[in-house]
């Protein structure tokens, strides 16, 4: 069985023993998703399940969207057996593995077991009583107008630095090339179980990011000197905080699992993507230049 999350949040479920043949999956021309009319055929029934029962029920989650999709469909798996295999409809899609004309192949070699599984880390972030988690990043930002967001950081129980800045960014290896790589953190691979904290226009001496391990404790408490911050999960407001308070951020290696077919590398994907170029002062037969 197979689960469709799609941007709407709305979850379908359809038998997929037997794939349609290419031609039989033109594209709309308004949203890029494949269109399914043929798949009635198969005598299967489209059947709505709910959050909770997708992960139990599914072997794989197919996520047709762009990023925040993708980051959705993650989270329905969390701590689930379904993978999640990602279909980019959006701009960027850094998550997603195909894109929509490589989808009935990429559904193929899948159906053939021709692919490979990788974990990916979430972050909990504790605040009092509240769990919030996320796959890519969570961020303490100050509100337009406000006082700076003032924020010592705690590692292994002990004051590292202190920061003020426009927002505080803790991020996944996965999340790097997201808000963290906007506010000038690294491009971390996801293989790596490590935690990014950036601080994005930093009004401080030190201005540096860090790489903390995934076997220390890490907390953010906001100063006094902070105005109100919201505490933004995958991008979304989730909560908001206050001077005084203090967020515990757990990470969980291996919360959920995305489907690799192994055309491409992590770093590869990345340079694609984020439209990486060498310095001017390289000349292209150093081995510089684009891939």
């Amino acid at each position: 069985m197979t689960e469709t999350a799609t941007r709407s949040g709305h979850v379908d479920t359809f038998c997929a023993d037997h794939l349609p043949p290419r031609e039989l999956w033109p594209v709309r021309d308004w949203t890029g998703i494949p269109e399914l009319a043929h798949a009635p055929r198969l005598n299967c029934a489209a059947v709505g399940v709910s959050a909770g029962e997708l992960g139990r029920r599914a072997d794989l989650i197919v996520s047709l969207g762009g990023d925040g999709t993708m980051l959705r469909a993650m989270r329905l798996a969390d701590g689930q057996r379904a993978s999640v295999l990602g279909v980019n409809l959006g701009k960027l899609g850094f998550l997603a593995e195909v894109d929509v004309p490589d989808l009935a192949q990429a559904l193929s070699s899948v159906d053939a077991h021709e692919y490979a599984v990788e974990p990916r880390m979430a972050i909990d972030a504790v605040i009092g009583e509240q769990l919030l988690t996320a796959f890519n990043d969570v961020a303490v930002v100050r509100y337009p107008g406000q006082p700076s967001a003032s924020v010592a950081v705690r590692i292994g129980g002990y004051p590292f630095v202190s920061y003020a800045a426009d927002a505080i960014v803790v991020a996944t290896p996965a999340g790097s090339t997201a808000y963290s790589f906007s506010a000038g953190g690294p491009i971390v691979s996801p293989a790596v179980d490590a935690l990014l904290v950036t601080p994005a226009a930093p009004h401080s001496a030190y201005n540096r990011g860090l790489v903390v391990s995934v076997h220390d404790s890490l907390e953010l408490e906001i100063l006094l000197a902070s105005g109100r911050l919201a505490v933004e999960v995958d991008g979304q407001v989730r909560a908001q905080v206050d001077s005084g308070a203090v967020i515990e951020l757990r990470p969980r290696p291996g919360a959920a699992h995305v489907v690799r077919l192994g055309r491409t590398t992590f770093y590869e994907r990345a340079r694609r993507k984020l439209r990486l170029t060498d310095s001017a002062e390289i000349p292209l037969h150093d081995g510089g230049g684009p891939l």
